[in-house]
């Protein structure tokens, strides 16, 4: 179970920190995600995101505090440069599309290849649908995205920023599937060394600003096709 936990108790222990970047086009409600999770809040005048901007919320996921770390991502061309550089080191990710919009859905691949060839093989990643809130504009059917989302070994979820519909859930679906994917790897080193095998964590752990930031093991891929 994960409980929202606040938005930033500056006194609380920190068991994990958690990086998680959000990507898509420009104008598809990044920023408007991110600040709906992080400070309940939204925003009608949102101007477009300058480079790289990122915020944390803590959450308890299993008794665990949980420092989700959020990186939002200009969907601008020019900008390319600077996101591959952060991908690294990132155990989620949030693929974000406009419904109303189906150019930006149909970028999702080339985004998707951008952070398959940047990031940890193993990363968990989201497919979201954003804006729901502008159904009768709809240009991208949800079967559609669930068939992609179930090809790609994808989550998948419809959200809307302004709504607040499903951002919540849609963030808690990822951090909840980073913690199961740690919590198996932490059984089976712990299994390891009670066999007299000493565990081989080497490289599993990056030391960020904070406490530890774990990544999933290399040979566990994040999801499955059904």
């Amino acid at each position: 179970m994960a409980s929202g936990g606040g938005y930033g108790d500056a006194s609380q222990k920190i068991d994990y920190v958690f990086k998680v970047v959000l990507i898509g086009d420009s104008a598809v409600g990044k920023s408007q995600i991110l600040a709906r999770f992080a400070r309940n809040e939204f925003s009608l005048d949102s101007k477009a995101t300058i480079g790289v901007e990122f915020q944390t919320r803590t959450l308890v996921i299993e008794h665990k505090s949980v420092k989700a770390q959020i990186w939002d991502t200009a969907g601008q061309e020019r900008y390319r440069a600077v996101t591959s550089a952060y991908y690294r080191g990132a155990v989620g990710a949030m693929l974000v599309y406009d419904i109303t919009k189906r150019q930006t859905f149909d970028h999702i691949p080339r985004w998707l290849e951008e952070l398959r060839s940047h990031a940890d093989k193993n990363i968990v990643i989201i497919l979201i649908g954003n804006k729901t809130d502008l159904e009768n504009q709809r240009a991208v059917p949800t079967e559609d995205a669930k068939e992609f989302a179930q090809k790609e070994g994808l989550f998948f979820l419809e959200t809307s920023a302004l709504e607040s519909t499903n951002v919540e859930n849609a963030f808690l679906t990822v951090l909840t599937e980073i913690f199961n994917i740690l919590n198996k790897k932490n059984l089976a080193a712990g299994e390891n060394q009670g066999n007299g095998n000493p565990a081989n964590l080497t490289g599993k752990k990056i030391i960020v600003p904070g406490p530890a930031q774990v990544i999933p093991e290399k040979n566990r891929m994040c999801c499955t096709s059904s």
